[in-house]
């Protein structure tokens, strides 16, 4: 190990060992901005995570995170849906809701710019992959009527409406639980976004364009089976997004904790094989692009990327 390797895990673990109690969730990041004995311009050009990543290990970074609590999880390896349910608090957990909500609200208020998982943010981050599914549906189909599942009170909505309100005839239909449904109609629903038990009755009130699956397959007890079943429905256009492949080996079903500051809760979370998800499109459907997706987390003992898709029902021949 270099010199300079060193002194900085050497200075790492004396702030770790005098300050254990004294981070919160940002307090992570103070441990890295003491000075380092680093070469001249190591740094430069380089923005803060990337040089932090270039100089520590991500098993160091992973442990750290986790001796501070500011790390989302996923442990484990179940054989059954049922047993890595009995083993966490579930996602319909009242602490989520609450916590969306005031999320949503401040976003709606302009006192955030957008918000994800719960967790607000005071600038806007794009998805920009995302909006270019989306307006190549609105291009081909002459308007842009979505179906967003799992769409929270209007994530992905309020957070693409500025890239899409070219689109012609913007409607915007979220299937959720029945308690996000009633909230988002009580505060959030307007003449674009609307909320809905089912998919069933959210295309009794509009024909569907494009389907989104943005951090939702993941979550459900039976992903395979749900997509047989949504795929029965032909939508002109697929975008996954925001969803988990394991890098090598079967999928795995896991448990992911999630840190008290977003929120107290845990839950069920798979990590897929491509080739289980994507053999399901194939039949009826053409890979148009894909591309990384933001998430960047890892069962523990594996590795894992996340991924985004578009897919366009294929002419009949």
């Amino acid at each position: 190990m270099h010199g300079v390797s060193r002194l900085f895990y050497a200075q790492v673990f004396v702030l770790l060992e005098r300050q254990p109690n004294s981070c919160a969730h940002h307090g992570i990041v103070r441990l890295f901005l003491q000075p380092l004995a680093l070469p001249a311009g190591k740094l430069l050009h380089m923005p803060r995570r990337s040089a932090l990543q270039s100089l520590v290990p991500s098993a160091l970074l992973d442990t750290m995170r986790r001796l501070q609590g500011t790390k989302i999880r996923f442990v484990g390896n179940f054989g059954s849906w049922e047993d890595a349910k009995a083993a966490s608090t579930g996602y319909s957990a009242q602490v989520i809701l609450d916590r969306t909500i005031e999320a949503t609200r401040k976003v709606k208020r302009g006192e955030a710019a957008f918000e994800r998982d719960s967790i607000t943010y005071g600038e806007m981050e794009h998805n920009f992959p995302l909006a270019w599914a989306l307006m190549r549906a609105a291009a081909k189909c002459g308007r842009l009527h979505v179906l967003d599942f799992g769409g929270a009170m209007g994530t992905t909505y309020f957070q693409s409406r500025a890239l899409v309100n070219a689109a012609p005839h913007l409607k915007w239909a979220i299937v959720e639980q029945p308690s996000h449904v009633e909230a988002g109609i009580n505060e959030f629903a307007n003449k674009e976004l609307s909320f809905h038990p089912t998919i069933e009755d959210a295309c009794k009130r509009q024909e569907i364009d494009v389907l989104i699956l943005s951090g939702v397959l993941q979550y459900l007890p039976d992903p395979l089976l749900f997509l047989d079943s949504v795929l029965e429905r032909r939508f002109r256009s697929i975008i996954v997004d925001r969803t988990p492949f394991m890098l090598a080996g079967r999928a795995r079903l896991t448990v992911q904790h999630v840190p008290k500051w977003i929120y107290p809760a845990s839950y069920p979370a798979w990590f897929f094989s491509d080739s289980e998800v994507l053999n399901k499109f194939s039949k009826q459907y053409e890979e148009v692009a894909t591309w990384q997706a933001l998430d960047k987390h890892h069962p523990e003992g594996g590795r894992a990327h996340y991924k985004g898709f578009l897919f366009e029902l294929k002419k009949a021949s």
